[in-house]
């Protein structure tokens, strides 16, 4: 990837979480704006959501405990971008940010990471799946009760991915489930024993995608950061970040959504809802679209969230 040089030239600083795949995000987007003549240093940083490892994040406070230091970091000034996984961005961000850029998309999909089986169905008896997702949780769920697996436990599993790894290889889980970028972008592939088509489990929205926040009166690096745009994954995005921002853009709520580009040229965008408490089926809709741009994509979102609320799906009661 190469870019032409700036006219003017900056010196940036990045807010960054400190666990290995954070710092390997920020030093990319380092790499390629230091490529573009800019000076970059990082800021490292642990942000809530790297501290509370005992409690799933839908009950200590959602995604957002992941990107508030960093956001306070630019606020005050320490520092002037935040590179994020956008699957753990907020959907609404907090006035006076905005999301500056969407980098080009890795493997949105999820890995299966396992010493003892390669898939679902080679599980022994009362094995234990690890994840961190509701989403992921009603979706093996789904699929366990169609192999008539009743007998397999699915427990959370927090922390850095590390963290993960390193619960899995003391023998806590029999298989864990992550996203297939993380280890892809830490050198990790070896690890995945399988890699779930969307058909089988439906991505998180943004899920594979780095996003740039800025404050939003930051027109100097709006321009610096123009040249890292990869317009059609942020037009995937888009669209997928909006069918959660519809339906209430909750962690507490399972939900996928997951847009790719037909062979047409248009932009299916495909969605589910499952029902934490496992009394309702998933439900799951596709929605299709020329989209040219992000208010278009934004509006096949609001489609698919309203397909998603007319075959039953709806938002978690406030406050959860």
């Amino acid at each position: 990837m190469s870019f032409s040089k700036p006219l003017d030239a900056l010196s940036i600083t990045i807010a960054t979480r400190e666990s290995r795949l954070a710092l390997w995000q920020a030093e990319h987007v380092q790499a390629l704006l230091t490529g573009l003549g800019h000076r970059v240093a990082l800021l490292g940083m642990t942000t809530k959501g790297d501290q509370i490892l005992d409690r799933s994040l839908s009950k200590v406070g959602g995604k957002g405990l992941f990107v508030k230091e960093l956001e306070v970091a630019l606020e005050e000034g320490r520092a002037d971008i935040a590179v994020h996984s956008l699957k753990d961005v907020p959907m609404d961000l907090p006035e006076g940010f905005v999301l500056a850029c969407v980098m080009e998309r890795e493997d949105p999909r999820d890995a299966w990471v396992s010493p003892v089986c390669a898939s679902l169905a080679e599980l022994p008896p009362n094995a234990i799946v690890g994840t961190s997702s509701l989403r992921r949780l009603v979706l093996l769920r789904e699929a366990l009760d169609a192999l008539g697996r009743q007998d397999v436990r699915i427990e959370p599993l927090r922390g850095n991915l590390d963290t993960r790894l390193r619960k899995l290889d003391e023998g806590q889980y029999h298989a864990i489930v992550l996203a297939a970028a993380g280890l892809k972008r830490l050198g990790l592939e070896s690890r995945i024993r399988h890699s779930f088509e969307p058909a089988e489990s439906l991505p998180a929205a943004g899920q594979g995608a780095l996003g740039i926040e800025v404050r939003a009166d930051r027109a100097d690096l709006l321009q610096a950061l123009a040249p890292l745009v990869h317009m059609p994954t942020w037009q995937r995005v888009a669209a997928e970040r909006t069918v959660s921002r519809a339906m209430g853009g909750s962690c507490s709520m399972p939900l996928a959504a997951y847009a790719h580009w037909a062979n047409d040229g248009v932009l299916q965008l495909d969605a589910a809802w499952g029902d934490p408490e496992g009394h309702q089926p998933v439900v799951r809709v596709c929605e299709r679209a020329p989209v040219q741009d992000l208010v278009q994509a934004e509006a096949l979102g609001q489609r698919a969230a309203g397909a998603l609320r007319a075959a039953g799906a709806h938002p978690p009661a406030s406050g959860a």
